[in-house]
């Protein structure tokens, strides 16, 4: 079975379907689910996913484009949170210097609150990181000696050189559908020099759909696609890069391979 490490089926993009979708999961080969919070809204029908469906799993969180929303009882709240059934993560959390707001300095800031919820706690942490590797490598290494549980970087999106560094600190790497793309050089480099043991499978669903389905709505059904092209990379047969990266994900967010 694929585990599913990234998807946001709380998005209004599913609103047509989502019940019929998301009970074809486990006929589909897809055995876990982790949704991920973007803010305080979709944290809250995250949490009431995860009580819904027993495969899936939640990730509580603020996205950096949304962190102008944050304030100390919002944050008291997500740390409330962290200590009920079925939340694994904290995420998406991170830096996204794509669009100048909200302030960098304000992303950094909650980022680093964020940070200190899930040393505090000992979740993992689900990092969004966008044209601010530097930033966003530099602050987890600030909390790297506090955060035993570590985290993925979710679609990763930068240089070898920068994933290595991830992986040196015990950190997995989330890769999705870009990975299909004819002009994704640098994460195809990343993928075929890092070890398989720091992968994670994800789709980020609804966005960045896998070739053959490129530009459509994505979903967790389009995994094998992007298991295939991880396969093809490191050389080995897509039935065991579906098999290590379920243990990787099992380790990394239930503590222990199931």
């Amino acid at each position: 079975m694929i585990f599913e490490s990234h998807a946001h089926y709380d998005d209004e993009a599913f609103d047509e379907d989502r019940e019929i979708l998301l009970s074809s999961m486990q006929a589909n080969g897809i055995g876990t689910i982790i949704n991920v919070g973007a803010g305080i809204a979709s944290t809250k029908s995250t949490l009431a996913l995860t009580r819904q469906y027993p495969f899936l799993y939640a990730a509580v969180g603020v996205h950096p484009s949304e962190a102008a929303e944050l304030d100390e009882d919002k944050l008291n709240w997500l740390k409330e949170q962290c200590g009920m059934d079925k939340v694994v993560a904290v995420g998406e959390i991170g830096l996204d210097y794509y669009w100048p707001e909200p302030d960098h300095e304000l992303q950094q800031y909650w980022f680093e609150r964020q940070l200190e919820i899930a040393e505090e706690t000992g979740l993992p942490v689900i990092i969004h990181s966008r044209e601010a590797a530097r930033d966003t490598l530099d602050l987890i290494k600030s909390h790297d000696a506090g955060h035993k549980r570590k985290g993925v970087v979710h679609c990763f999106s930068y240089t070898k050189e920068m994933a290595k560094e991830y992986v040196k600190m015990g950190y997995y790497l989330g890769i999705g559908g870009v990975v299909t793309f004819s002009n994704a050089r640098k994460l195809k480099e990343a993928v075929a020099e890092i070890p398989i043991e720091n992968i994670l499978l994800e789709t980020d669903s609804p966005y960045l759909a896998p070739v053959p389905n490129r530009g459509k709505r994505n979903s967790s059904l389009n995994l094998p696609y992007i298991a295939q092209a991880v396969a093809d990379l490191k050389g080995i047969s897509r039935e065991e890069v579906i098999d290590i990266t379920c243990r990787n994900a099992q380790e990394l967010f239930f503590g222990a391979a199931e």
